[in-house]
């Protein structure tokens, strides 16, 4: 249950005559009161004699009666209280309720005695209803409304235990302030697919990710086609920045911009340059990784690398630091999108706006040690969008992998400290990265499965053998799963190329738990590719199958040699 309190307005009768009109695309149906004030308001929705009026100056006339330089110039005050779309439907009589509840808990209208304001209850829809008041006590004295959004919230999260309704996870204030009712039926009525303030969230935030100043960031927000505007000192200093979409105008036809700092709190300009004061990042798309085929492969296996290392942070370091590593992770999800193959760019961009939430939090986030992942933002933008197939397709599925984990371990850390809609939000945004890899992985997992059943008998026992050396508790639930094969022809390969199996794979499996993994052999696949320096997509190499020289001495006979 959502309550989403309006700023004041100075127009009782504007507001009457939208909640009993038809809505602008006629969606109020039936509208009518539940609850007013003193349950005696006249319903202008139900009652023939009633009119707008005569509700509008009952609810009025505290207002009225002080003198004309004491009345407040904004005296209206709106909300909205929204069940969730899987509720069930509530009576008028529990609505009733609500609304008394939220008054009450709002200082609106407090009760026990107190002093209160005026206010009714409209309901024109199954899933919300509005409450209007105006903002005078009867006795003239104003309202103790301090925090009344802070205070809806609570009570609404007491409702939703009684009613057995949805349970939405307690805020903390760091969460972007949502879409108003009038943005979202603009957007609907203008086909789009997010409000004109979500979508330059999203624009604004690609921009962010991996820019290395201000020059960049501007220029990037002009390459997107949006509308800048640059709000600067007399002194000629940049403070802040504004944005629109060229076709998103109000009624005279002028562009509709929004201040940085209302798309998201850490989308204003002094907090995107503390993301700046770690130091300059490179441009080194030029340096390919091995294996890499060219800039977007090359990228995404630094990504995996620097997600890999992040995970460690995010577990283990500083609050400070922690906070830093997950707000570049935000980052690195939305180049990521930005870049991504179109078999799993939606799933991706859902993950980055899942994620934008778990973004924030009152940790302070520490900047400069979580260079490495924005430097792999960076990496993805300046790389270049991937191709799904090839060795592009292949580390896309390593990067996300990696990313999954981070993502989940950012998930446990708000959990610890508490911060449920960040903990939240992540989940989310690792279940859209699961879907994402299941997309990215299918083609390059398939090819490997396909080579690990052409092994030879002997090297495929080997393999094995190196499984139950390296990693004796999971050995037989990794033997057992359909990805074991992929698996022994990658551990086929390493040895190949001069690895020793056992120590390569038991790094591979100590370093991170592996607990939400839906397949233990897919996820060390990855890390042994990416640690073994393997293209990660093996179409091309050559299978196997005897034994190439000492390195691939089996485990137990090497075990018996050094014994000796």
């Amino acid at each position: 249950m959502i309550p989403s309190i309006n700023p004041p307005g100075d127009r009782t009768i504007g507001l009457l005559a939208y909640l009993y009109g038809p809505g602008k695309r006629e969606e109020h149906v039936d509208p009518h009161l539940v609850a007013s004030f003193d349950g005696m308001a006249p319903d202008p929705g139900r009652d023939p004699s009633a009119t707008l009026k005569a509700l509008q100056q009952l609810l009025d006339q505290p207002v009225q009666a002080l003198p004309e330089h004491a009345r407040p110039a904004k005296h209206v005050w709106h909300t909205s209280v929204r069940t969730a779309p899987e509720d069930r439907t509530l009576s008028d009589e529990e609505w009733a309720e609500v609304a008394r509840r939220i008054v009450a808990a709002t200082g609106i209208d407090p009760g026990e005695g107190q002093p209160g304001c005026r206010w009714a209850a409209v309901r024109h829809a199954d899933d919300h209803i509005h409450i209007v008041a105006t903002l005078v006590c009867e006795d003239g004295t104003r309202p103790d409304d301090f925090r009344s959004g802070k205070r809806a919230q609570a009570e609404a999260r007491l409702i939703e235990k009684e009613l057995g309704l949805h349970q939405v996870a307690p805020g903390d204030g760091t969460a972007a302030q949502r879409p108003t009712s009038a943005e979202r039926h603009k957007a609907e009525r203008q086909g789009r697919e997010r409000t004109a303030r979500e979508e330059l969230r999203e624009t604004v935030r690609r921009a962010v990710a991996g820019a290395q100043g201000e020059e960049e960031f501007f220029s990037r927000l002009a390459d997107a086609g949006l509308l800048v505007k640059k709000r600067a000192a007399p002194s000629g200093d940049l403070l802040g920045y504004k944005v629109a979409l060229p076709d998103d105008r109000n009624k005279d036809g002028e562009p509709v911009f929004y201040p940085g700092a209302r798309l998201a709190p850490d989308l204003s300009l002094p907090r995107i340059r503390e993301r700046w004061a770690g130091g300059g990042l490179q441009d080194r798309t030029g340096l390919e990784a091995p294996g890499a085929a060219g800039a977007p492969a090359a990228a995404r296996r630094r990504t995996a690398a620097a997600a890999w290392q992040a995970v460690l942070v995010v577990e283990h370091g500083e609050d400070g630091l922690a906070a830093a590593y997950i707000a570049a992770a935000g980052e690195v999800l939305d180049a990521l999108a930005k870049t991504s193959a179109a078999h799993t760019r939606q799933e991706l961009r859902e993950a980055a706006w899942a994620f934008e939430r778990a973004s924030r939090s009152h940790v302070r986030a520490v900047r400069g040690h979580d260079r490495a992942l924005r430097q792999a933002a960076r990496d993805l933008v300046h790389g270049g969008s991937a191709l799904g197939r090839g060795e592009d397709g292949a580390t896309t599925a390593m990067a996300i992998d990696m990313l999954f984990f981070l993502i989940t371990a950012a998930a446990h850390w708000h959990a610890r400290k508490g911060h449920a809609q960040q903990a939240e939000a992540a989940q989310r945004a690792a279940e859209h990265l699961r879907t994402a890899y299941r997309a990215a992985a299918e083609y390059p997992l398939t090819v490997l499965h396909q080579r690990g059943r052409r092994l030879a008998r002997p090297l495929l026992r080997r393999q094995a053998e190196a499984v139950h050396a390296a990693i004796p508790q999971l050995a037989e639930q990794v033997l057992a799963e359909p990805g074991w094969p992929a698996l022994a022809a990658t551990l086929a390969e390493a040895e190949a190329a001069g690895h020793d199996p056992v120590p390569l794979l038991s790094e591979a499996a100590g370093h991170r738990e592996l607990g939400t993994a839906e397949s233990i052999s897919d996820v060390l696949v990855w890390r042994l590719r990416r640690a073994a320096d393997l293209p990660a997509d093996a179409a091309s190499a050559p299978v196997p199958q005897r034994t190439p020289g000492a390195a691939s001495t089996p485990p137990r006979d090497r075990d018996r040699r050094r014994r000796r």
